[in-house]
């Protein structure tokens, strides 16, 4: 059994841009979206941790879904996070995304409530089964507070419509095991930006990438130069993005996107509270590490 759809390329964990009055400003939204789709993205991943979903209503969150498949052209990949703390608002969001048109969603574990591994698996069923929409698991214990074990994924691995893992626990040796085992049946997409080369080396075929908000073109470089086999192209890349990707890693990434993205010349405002603004320290050390990046 193979999985429904094939996931590749660079599909940016899209930013949501607010204005000065903290609404979403869908005028800077469409300038990025058209910045990524000239860099050569392949879709889009609307409402993740990257978009600050958590601090949107859920007609905002109806909003951004239906903007960004107004947007999107047929080949591209839409894949919506529909993410929350309890397993009916889950299956809420996930009907509406699917309703949108949306037939493929990103779920990490429900955050705040540290579900067993058993509790994890009915949890995926549930939404499987009351939704008929293709399944992204997302792992990212730092930020959730919870795993996806391998016997969460052996369980799925035959199940066509789980289609892949966004593996972020930056553990290498985590995505070298999942790639070895799961290979024809869950994809392996690069979720660990700083070690992305090292994902796609060992079978990653797509990066669901916060990052690429701000260095688009510089990510789809990296991205087409493995894919033709230039690997000490490749490398080159890396190393100039690394830095600034660690920097972004370290903490405070939304933040530290969004700020990337006004050096960039696309400003999409400020975070919504609780995330805070950067101090100047830690704006003059992202510019600096991005210096290599603007001039791409």
């Amino acid at each position: 059994m193979s999985y429904n759809v094939k996931l590749s390329g660079v599909l940016p964990a899209l930013v949501t841009p607010f204005d000065a009055n903290n609404e979403i400003d869908f005028g800077a939204f469409e300038n990025l979206l058209n910045h990524f789709r000239k860099a050569g993205v392949t879709g889009w991943v609307p409402n993740g941790s990257t978009g600050e979903y958590f601090s949107q209503s859920t007609e905002e969150r109806r909003s951004v879904l239906k903007f960004v498949k107004d947007f999107a052209s047929d080949d591209e990949i839409l894949i919506a996070g529909t993410n929350a703390p309890a397993t009916r608002e889950v299956i809420e969001q996930t009907a509406m995304a699917k309703e949108i048109g949306y037939d493929n969603v990103l779920l990490a574990p429900p955050f705040y409530t540290r579900p067993t591994q058993d509790e994890l698996i009915r949890h995926y069923e549930t939404v499987l089964a009351e939704v008929d929409v293709n399944l992204v698991l997302y792992s990212y214990p730092a930020k959730d507070g919870a795993d996806i074990s391998f016997e969460l994924m052996d369980h799925f691995a035959d199940n066509p419509r789980v289609i892949g893992i966004k593996e972020s626990s930056g553990v290498l040796q985590r995505a070298v095991d999942i790639s070895s085992r799961y290979e024809g049946k869950i994809q392996l997409i690069s979720g660990s930006d700083d070690i992305a080369l090292d994902f796609m080396f060992w079978g990653a075929d797509s990066w669901i990438c916060g990052p690429s908000n701000c260095m688009a073109q510089a990510c789809c470089d990296l991205d087409r130069a493995y894919k033709a086999g230039e690997l000490v192209r490749a490398k080159e890349i890396m190393a100039k993005l690394y830095r600034a990707m660690n920097i972004l890693e370290s903490g405070k990434f939304v933040q530290k996107i969004k700020y990337g993205c006004e050096l960039q010349g696309l400003p999409v405002g400020e975070c919504r509270a609780p995330l805070g603004p950067l101090t100047k320290d830690e704006m003059a050390a992202l510019k600096e590490a991005m210096e290599p990046i603007l001039n791409w």
